[in-house]
């Protein structure tokens, strides 16, 4: 009897014994993280390098309120809620468009899978410095003609439009946004293409037999099947596309270098996250942790009104 109770005990802890190694990681590399940035977001003007030398800190808000009136601070704010703005909803309905499409490819459906999901696993950077290259206009003179205006101006140029400074000193503050767009809608899209194609190949074959049958157009089968249908799918991966958004921050350096903008206007593409980079390298430790929790504030308020919507519009 006594056995059998021990046994009945162990196999009670059993899971959590399992389990304390990841418990005990998520707590030091996670759980202890966070407590740690409220505390310094919380501590006015707060350095490590202070702490370490017995500095003390009063309790107050001066670090939240010094960072909302940073310029610099609001035109992070400008550049990441725009990029959310304009990157999300387009690159959601491209990835539907595409899922639909690779959907009614049943031969080639796998090995274009494969194709469009390849920038998934592509270092970030990597690709960002790619792009670069393409938008790039190098100014370097010879026999052979001025500079060399770069990919995307040669093709642009095939249908008769003038070369555009993108990405280089100069360029414009919209042409930067263009190319930042370009890329991380491209950068997104095999994430929600392989979401949206698992969604659609879960879908009942019987309603679009049914529309078949009524001989429904194909634009109204995908306006009142597939997209009600798929709306869950869609919520996640909005919901995701923000959250994602708001982080944004590694495309800016592939492209433009540590910089955030092209040169002779450095920083002028920073984001949030770039911010409190910055502020970490400053060793404003405290500012820096402001910010975060600012950020996270900010995510938390899209992601429950995008909740709110969804459970609004969403079919299950």
């Amino acid at each position: 009897m006594k056995e059998f109770l021990i046994k009945i005990k162990f196999d009670k802890w059993k899971g959590w014994l399992y389990l304390s190694p990841a418990i005990v990681l998520l707590l030091v590399f996670t759980g202890w993280p966070i407590v740690n940035t409220l505390r310094m977001a919380f501590l006015e003007d707060y350095s490590s390098l202070g702490e370490l030398s017995g500095t003390v800190y009063s309790f107050g808000i001066g670090n939240f309120s010094k960072v909302l009136q940073y310029k610099k601070f609001l035109d992070t704010l400008t550049n990441t809620m725009l990029l959310c703005v304009l990157t999300v909803p387009l690159s959601t309905l491209l990835a539907l468009v595409i899922a639909v499409c690779l959907n009614a490819i049943k031969p080639l459906q796998k090995f274009l899978q494969t194709i469009f999901f390849l920038p998934y696993v592509t270092n970030s950077i990597a690709i960002g410095m790619v792009f670069a290259a393409m938008f790039n206009i190098i100014g370097v003179h010879n026999a052979a003609g001025p500079e060399t205006v770069g990919i995307i101006n040669n093709i642009l140029g095939l249908f008769g439009v003038e070369p555009i400074n993108w990405i280089n000193a100069g360029s414009d503050y919209w042409a930067n946004i263009a190319v930042l767009v370009v890329y991380i809608v491209w950068d997104a899209l095999p994430f929600k293409i392989l979401i949206l194609l698992g969604g659609l190949q879960s879908v009942n074959k019987q309603y679009y037999e049914a529309a078949k049958i009524d001989s429904t157009s194909k634009l109204r089968v995908f306006t009142r099947i597939t997209v009600p249908l798929l709306s869950p799918m869609l919520a996640y991966v909005v919901i995701t596309g923000f959250i994602g958004g708001f982080k944004e921050y590694s495309s800016i350096v592939g492209i433009f270098g540590e910089g955030m903008g092209p040169a002779g206007a450095d920083g002028r593409l920073n984001t949030m996250v770039g911010f409190i980079y910055d502020a970490l390298a400053e060793q404003h430790h405290g500012r820096a942790s402001a910010a975060a929790l600012i950020l996270f504030g900010i995510i938390f308020i899209v992601t429950m009104i995008n909740l709110y919507v969804s459970k609004k519009k969403t079919h299950y």
